[in-house]
């Protein structure tokens, strides 16, 4: 019985996603290269963006992928947990705003 539902060894099988879909697997990993370049935002940048969003949409692939990048292009741990806590208060922030809907709604409703 496997320790975990992912599997990190898993993440080295990312690029076998275009065997079953070829032509969109190609644009997307044509897109995730570009993404990635050096633009108006640093490699850099990037990674600690793409380390902050795999937190908040929970994807483990990612946060070991990013987290290794992170480290391989000089990210503290403390620039990565700051990173994280970023990603965490956006996301909490955006489930709290969606509390002004069921207020509007409960208000509507109770009238």
């Amino acid at each position: 019985m496997a320790d975990s539902y992912y599997d990190p060894k898993d993440l080295r099988k990312f690029g076998k996603i275009t065997e079953w879909s070829e032509e969109l697997g190609t644009k997307f990993f044509d897109y995730y290269g570009t993404v990635f370049e050096e633009g108006a935002l640093t490699a850099r940048e990037k990674s600690l963006i793409a380390l902050a969003v795999s937190h908040v949409v929970k994807c483990p692939y990612c946060i070991d992928a990013y987290t290794k990048d992170g480290l391989q292009k000089g990210i503290t741990k403390e620039e990565m947990m700051e990173a994280v806590h970023v990603g965490a208060a956006i996301e909490s922030g955006a489930t709290l705003v969606h509390g002004v809907q069921m207020m509007n709604k409960y208000d509507k409703l109770s009238m």
